[in-house]
């Protein structure tokens, strides 16, 4: 759903004098209002119907409205869900809220306590939507970058300053400031911590898609003098090897 898009709520409610009065009560507040007698009815719909908002009874012929709310939760839906029922306690309101209702009602209902609940369930409805496309926007600037620029992407959310990430990855210190602009730039970050956030999120995300480098794979040292240092402690152990085979005896 777009922010232009008409919002649309579902109704779930066995009683058809209550899915016809609460669809009329809805509509007052200019959204579209699909009805269903049962979440069977509602999630085998033609076609499927992608609610930004779940008035949702708790009681109901086959699955529950807790049986659905949870099957949400598990694919990772978060429609908002408002329940209402004539048989609630302060248990199930608890467990409802718990699993993430925005608000659960008790029949009968004041309307506008209805239309509150619904009106912040589209708000955050609409909130998450638009954040998921910003962090589709991340990822699809972050696909855009050189193999490069992800590599030193990855060391400055690591903490790295540019003199250490050019000593690790074998180039200058000046090269490392122009690819640390045009990273900056082409990933849309105001500021480091930007940055540090945004690898955050795509590390979450992605897993391994980062490719971060090693934590313990920079000594301090650049590349050439690590390079001298593997080389002088080969050197050693060849020269160690050396001296046990003068004395061991055949």
């Amino acid at each position: 759903m777009s922010d232009s898009d008409q919002p649309t709520v579902v109704v779930i409610d066995d009683d058809e004098s209550v899915r016809e009065s609460l669809r009329g009560l809805l509509e007052t507040i200019s959204v579209d209002v699909a009805v269903f007698r049962s979440v069977e009815a509602f999630l085998s719909a033609t076609p499927p119907v992608l609610p930004s908002c779940i008035v949702l009874d708790v009681r109901l012929p086959g699955a529950s409205g807790f049986e659905l709310q949870k099957q949400l939760v598990a694919a990772n839906v978060d429609t908002p869900i408002v329940f209402i029922t004539g048989h609630g306690d302060i248990p199930m309101s608890v467990r409802a809220m718990k699993a993430g209702a925005i608000e659960f009602l008790s029949k009968p209902f004041r309307e506008q306590e209805l239309l509150d609940a619904v009106r912040q369930g589209i708000e955050r409805h609409r909130a998450s939507v638009a954040q998921r496309r910003a962090w589709a926007q991340i990822r699809e600037r972050f696909a855009g970058l050189t193999d490069r620029e992800k590599e030193i992407m990855t060391l400055l959310a690591q903490g790295r300053v540019s003199k250490q990430i050019a000593g690790q990855i074998g180039i200058s210190e000046v090269t490392v400031r122009v690819h640390r602009s045009q990273i900056m730039q082409k990933m849309g970050a105001r500021s480091l911590a930007d940055l540090v956030r945004m690898v955050d999120r795509l590390e979450a995300d992605g897993g391994n898609a980062l490719n971060p480098v090693a934590e313990d794979t920079y000594d301090g040292l650049p590349r050439s003098s690590r390079t001298a240092k593997h080389v002088t402690h080969a050197a050693r152990k060849r020269k160690g090897r050396g001296n046990l085979a003068k004395v061991t005896p055949r």
